[in-house]
């Protein structure tokens, strides 16, 4: 008696379903634009975000990108739009394997939002291309593009253990010498780099914390907003009381264990 051949699915079919629930742009946007509110474009605006924008928070900004997962392609065309929202999403669902340098120079050269520029900077500690970006970025004559930079160098002291202790020491040194003369929204992204550096390791701990001290108070004008600037020094030690309660050996290796900045906050 012949026995009945056994079939299995091919996987095929089920990536075909897959694409096929794959939000397109034309959804994403739409699901933006509901979502939006006046109040909250307003508070994007007084931290530096450009129009056009539809206001969603990050609250639903979280959920979609739950919903979505990561969709380079996607997050191409949604940047491509020029819209705020649009391009805060791009850069949560981007694929940190898949982005080019050239696409993280262009973004990081349009970002100019205090609420998310940073998001760009840390797409790119995310990707292979950090520390060569970091790199460029520094020494870029434009101060956005310099801010995006000390925001990077803050990431990848936090979440690259590769990155050679020297290169982080020339930057507490470049911090130090010139943080008081730089441009008003370079002085807070230096500032943050410092305070990321000194959770790094224990010795940067001490390295960073002296540093602050010599620098002293940074001035920030955060304009119509209620962002302050942190005391560094007192910020590195916070940081660290809390990392050794939750026993973690360093603030960095504290925030290596968890979801990744740019897709939790």
């Amino acid at each position: 008696m012949a026995t009945k051949a056994t079939t299995t699915k091919k996987p095929a079919k089920a990536a075909s379903r897959a694409t096929a629930m794959r939000m397109t742009l034309s959804a994403a946007m739409r699901a933006l634009e509901q979502a939006g509110s006046a109040q909250t474009r307003k508070t994007y605006a007084r931290h530096g975000a450009k129009e056009p924008m539809f206001g969603v928070s990050f609250a639903t900004l979280k959920t979609m990108v739950k919903s979505i997962g990561v969709d380079h392609e996607l997050a191409l065309e949604l940047w491509e739009t020029g819209n705020h929202d649009a391009r805060t999403l791009a850069v949560k669902i981007a694929d940190p394997a898949k982005v080019k340098a050239s696409e993280l120079d262009r973004w990081a050269a349009a970002y100019h939002s205090r609420v998310c520029g940073g998001y760009v900077s840390m797409l790119a500690a995310e990707s292979e291309h950090g520390l060569a970006a970091a790199r460029k970025w520094l020494a870029s004559s434009k101060a956005d593009l310099r801010s995006c930079g000390w925001i990077l160098a803050g990431y990848l002291a936090s979440t690259d253990e590769q990155v050679p202790s020297a290169w982080f020491t020339g930057l507490l040194e470049k911090i130090e010498q010139t943080i008081h003369s730089a441009p008003n929204l370079e002085r807070d992204a230096m500032n943050s780099a410092m305070i990321a550096i000194g959770g790094r390791d224990s010795e940067f701990r001490k390295s960073a914390l002296a540093a602050a001290k010599r620098v002293g108070k940074v001035e920030v004008d955060h304009g119509d907003t209620a962002c302050k600037t942190p005391d560094a020094a007192t910020y590195i030690e916070k940081m660290w009381t809390h990392a050794k309660e939750k026993k973690f050996a360093s603030p960095a290796a504290q925030e290596r264990a968890r979801e990744p900045m740019r897709t939790r906050c």
